[in-house]
């Protein structure tokens, strides 16, 4: 499977523009409020939605770790919205997307958060699944809700083999 492997990368802005945004509080200048007892770093992701009596909701996720290297044979993508995930721990996660190459994913992409980092996929952008590893771990999720069909699958013939950077 050697032509199948991919070595996950570190997260930047800048490789993960393509497909939607990194959410950190890097480089995001704090506003005050609570009296100066807290601050916000606001608007650190969009979240766009599409189709009609679509709204943005917010969940939390608990996820399991997998085992890696991750065999990833599962990819999807939402087109009628863009989908964020926040950890809610200072963990790492990996985030793997696909660029789209005539309707179906192309050669898959890994990165490895850094503590503290989220992601917001844009729509119809093929990712991953959630995947935490070495320990448990908690997600605010920021999603798209209402009527409409807003998940797309697609089963790789042979499955990649993502890797950790050594």
């Amino acid at each position: 499977m050697s032509g199948r492997r991919i070595t996950a990368q570190p997260l930047t802005r800048e490789a993960f523009a393509p497909f939607g945004a990194v959410i950190d509080k890097a480089g995001a200048a704090p506003r005050p409020m609570n009296a100066g007892r807290a601050r916000r770093f606001h608007d650190l992701a969009r979240i766009a939605v599409a189709g009609e009596s679509a709204q943005v909701v917010v969940g939390l996720v608990e996820a399991e770790p997998y085992p890696l290297p991750l065999t990833l044979s599962l990819v999807e993508r939402h087109p009628l919205g863009a989908q964020a995930f926040l950890p809610l721990n200072e963990a790492p996660f990996l985030v793997v997307v696909c660029p789209d190459e005539g309707g179906r994913p192309g050669r898959p992409q890994a990165f490895v958060t850094a503590p503290g980092q989220g992601v917001s996929y844009a729509m119809n952008v093929w990712h991953g699944v959630l995947t935490p590893f070495g320990a448990p771990q908690d997600f605010a999720v920021v999603d798209r809700g209402g009527p409409g069909v807003n998940l797309e699958e697609f089963v790789f013939e042979e499955p990649w083999s993502i890797h950790l950077p050594e």
